[in-house]
């Protein structure tokens, strides 16, 4: 089978590579193997691939694949299993191997595909839902039952719309901040409802300020990081919260340029590696709301293009590319 392997950490584009890896082992008891024809490129698979600070530099035993999230098509199942059927369509999430043709998951992370949503939805159905539901829970325990102003970072990403209609179904005051002023009008546009603001205009945070209605926000939900950070912390009224999701961000801060103690601010780190460490019934909540989402609302599931495994390089550019709307696919065919 084809997978996209890297046998080091690194940049993506260069210790990526396309190769030919051995089928996974048949399913056993409790699992079951996907053709997968769809898989996102999500920041967090490129930031995997990097490494992280103090991670080892040094070459794996084995090569790694990249991916936890995708879609594609039952092949076979293990002993037992009576909710999947071979033929049948499937997202799934988290199973480590996502860029490849083939792969073997425990069935309780594969979840069907409700009729009538198209393949490019269904890849894109789990993670970012998720990623949404666990914002507004960090959010909600930051608000300490006193809603308040929450400011966005990244709201023209796929992330940042979902909580942009959050916002606007459940009443919260949103205020969103993007990179640039064509941006900024694409964002208003959709969601007339809420402030946009264009961080390259000179006085956006006054700005921030105007649309916080003069106090500051409650809480910034951030998924740039970097040296926009400290500009970020100022936007906080005193005792609000830093939810910190991302790192799209270049440079860095220095913690103690943020005047924690001082203003009582919190900075607090969110993760959606951290959703597994909610119960099964919770989880089997938040994958329903993410169905529905993806059944009555395929506009917040937007595709900027896709690309064939074996493109992954050309593929890894469009997301890096300045503007880029929606998420970038990586495909395979069905046989």
């Amino acid at each position: 089978m084809r997978a996209i392997t890297h046998d080091q950490r690194g940049e993506a584009r260069q210790v990526l590579r396309l190769s030919e890896q051995p089928p996974p082992a048949a399913p056993a008891a409790g699992q079951a193997q996907v053709r997968v024809l769809s898989r996102p490129i999500h920041p967090g698979d490129l930031a995997v691939v990097q490494g992280f600070p103090g991670e080892s530099q040094r070459r794996f035993a084995t090569p790694r694949i990249p991916g936890l999230e995708g879609m594609g098509v039952i092949e076979t199942v293990g002993e037992g299993v009576q909710d999947l059927r071979p033929g049948q369509r499937v997202a799934f999430f988290p199973v480590p191997g996502a860029w490849s043709e083939l792969l073997t998951a425990p069935t309780d992370l594969v979840v069907p595909v409700p009729e009538g949503v198209s393949d490019e939805t269904a890849a894109l159905m789990l993670v970012n839902p998720l990623t949404l539901l666990t914002l507004l829970r960090a959010v909600e325990d930051a608000q300490h039952g006193q809603a308040g102003p929450v400011v966005q970072t990244a709201a023209g990403s796929s992330v940042g719309k979902l909580v942009s209609a959050a916002a606007l179904k459940h009443n919260i005051p949103l205020v969103n901040l993007v990179r640039g002023a064509t941006g900024a009008q694409t964002l208003r546009q959709r969601f007339p409802g809420l402030p946009t603001i264009s961080t390259a205009d000179a006085d956006w945070r006054a700005q921030v300020r105007d649309a916080t209605g003069g106090r500051g926000a409650q809480v910034v939900l951030d998924a740039v990081g970097g040296s926009l950070t400290g500009e970020l912390a100022g936007l906080l009224d005193d005792g609000g919260t830093l939810i910190t999701y991302g790192q799209l961000g270049s440079g860095s801060t220095p913690l103690e340029s943020l005047a924690l103690t001082p203003r009582a601010l919190t900075v607090r780190g969110v993760s959606i590696c951290q959703w597994m460490a909610r119960t099964p019934e919770e989880r089997a909540e938040d994958v329903a709301f993410a169905a529905r989402l993806a059944a009555t609302a395929p506009e917040l599931f937007e595709v900027a293009a896709g690309y064939d495994l074996a493109d992954f390089a050309k593929a890894i550019d469009h997301v890096r590319r300045p503007g880029k709307s929606g998420t970038v696919l990586l495909t395979s065919p069905a046989s």
